[in-house]
């Protein structure tokens, strides 16, 4: 059976939106083998129909780093959306409908990880219908102070720490898991 595991770069102040602008101070070698071994351990991604559009406009055709663009073009990749007609990016399969049955199939399916960078929206909705397995997160040490945050207007989620790590740039590689008591 397969895990479903969020990764997300954020800052203290819980922003995840457009890391591209305050990431990168942050990115080490510790960070690049976190990183790497998710790409590893990965059966397929999932994502949202937004960070679908956007990654399929860039990857299929991006040249600065080809065996990264090579990962996940031939990546199995499902995208969970209502409203997004057909999906031409290799290896893609929309998930719509009833969703949370479809996912609970994939999960069942497949064996390994199944991997999610970004797709704030996404990942609160599997946590809200107890589908994701994993939450792990690469805590920056800046307050960015603006963009969407992991967790906005969302009920309470109980989430238990089972691995924690500091890397020489202060940033902090967490791993949750949901917490039912």
């Amino acid at each position: 059976m397969a895990k479903i595991i969020s990764n997300f770069f954020i800052s203290v102040d819980g922003v995840v939106e457009a890391p591209d602008q305050w990431h990168f101070p942050y990115w080490s070698d510790e960070m690049g083998a976190v990183v790497e071994a998710g790409m590893q351990s990965s059966v397929g991604m999932l994502m949202g129909r937004k960070l679908y559009e956007e990654w399929a406009a860039y990857w299929p055709t991006a040249e600065a780093d080809p065996d990264v663009a090579k990962s996940i073009n031939n990546a199995r990749k499902f995208v969970v959306s209502n409203t997004l007609e057909k999906a031409d990016w290799n290896n893609t399969t929309i998930i719509s409908g009833d969703v949370a049955a479809q996912v609970r199939e994939i999960k069942k399916e497949l064996d390994g990880d199944i991997q999610m960078s970004g797709s704030a929206t996404t990942v609160r909705w599997l946590l809200a219908n107890g589908l994701l397995d994993e939450l792990k997160l690469l805590v920056h040490p800046i307050a960015v102070g603006h963009g969407q945050r992991l967790f906005e207007d969302t009920p309470t989620h109980p989430l238990k720490l089972v691995e924690s790590e500091t890397f020489q740039t202060g940033v902090l590689n967490l791993t949750y898991v949901p917490d039912a008591g």
